[in-house]
């Protein structure tokens, strides 16, 4: 039996990081009473620290607990990065970030879609229950695969299936628009109900294919090391500096389009190319066959 003699500090840090904003962000998911219990009322607008720690809107709650899965993501983007950079990668800090991730991009997501939905729940409460433990299993099967998977000599530039952390952004993303929509969003109170009921109606569902990508052999490009690992031109930096202000514009509607695109594009270019290459070798076929 090996035994671990040295660790990494500052990579260690960043992991375990993600591991905290994970754990709280399942406990302030837990702050949601039970459906239908408490009746969403609108938050004041958050104005200290205080405020976004402690506060009895659900919705509140629901977007600062997709807050913290956003803070987890970073926490993860770097911790990598900075091993790499300090040379100090290890099978150590690749398990550690693997069981980091199970609780932050695969249970955390999974509790917040079931506070997310109580209307789905109280209709259906065993298929959002079993939605919810599919994408946290899901999440922890890609993370194993992946760790078996992994070589040093990979240049991770693409990923086979749903990364864990895009798929819980997936998740995140709607909670914090929810939250705008119903506290600044300036909406009357029909328009945002008609909207939550349209939510709580296809993001389980949604959640579920989510899910099914993960674990995948869909290819994902790796945005971060793709734009970080190469030279730009100028233009294409002013290019991204001006699509970043836009995005700043309206940001709480593009974060989930972004994270729903990212999801979805590489998965339907995938089965465009399957169907094509089916039906170009059904063609040599029956070429063949004349």
């Amino acid at each position: 039996m090996k035994h671990v003699r040295a660790i990494a500090v500052l990579p260690t840090l960043f992991t375990l990081g993600n591991l905290v904003c994970g754990f709280f962000a399942i406990v302030v998911a837990a702050r949601i009473a039970k459906p239908g219990t408490v009746e969403a009322v609108a938050s004041p607008t958050i104005q200290n620290a205080r405020q976004l720690f402690d506060s009895g809107d659900p919705t509140h709650n629901l977007m600062f607990c997709g807050l913290l899965i956003f803070v987890a993501m970073i926490c993860d983007m770097f911790d990598g990065h900075v091993a790499r950079i300090t040379r100090t990668t290890s099978d150590f800090g690749g398990q550690l970030d693997s069981l980091c991730d199970v609780v932050s991009f695969g249970v955390a997501p999974a509790i917040l879609l079931v506070k997310m939905c109580p209307q789905f729940t109280s209709v259906h409460r065993e298929a959002v229950w079993s939605i919810a433990a599919l994408f946290a299993s899901c999440a922890a099967l890609r993370l194993a695969r992946f760790n078996v998977e992994a070589d040093e000599a990979d240049d991770h530039g693409t990923f086979a299936g749903l990364p864990s952390p895009a798929a819980a952004a997936v998740i995140a993303s709607f909670a914090m628009l929810r939250y705008w929509l119903r506290n600044e969003g300036n909406f009357e109170i029909e328009t945002f109900k008609r909207y939550d009921d349209w939510l709580q109606l296809l993001l389980p569902p949604f959640a579920a294919v989510v899910a099914l990508l993960m674990v995948s052999r869909v290819p994902y490009p790796h945005l971060v090391s793709q734009f970080l690992r190469r030279k730009r031109s100028f233009s294409q930096v002013v290019t991204l500096v001006f699509a970043l202000m836009v995005l700043k514009a309206v940001w709480w509607y593009a974060i989930p389009i972004l994270c729903g695109l990212y999801a979805a594009v590489p998965a339907i270019q995938h089965v465009w190319v399957v169907v094509l290459r089916s039906k170009r070798g059904r063609e040599a076929k029956s070429g063949e066959a004349a």
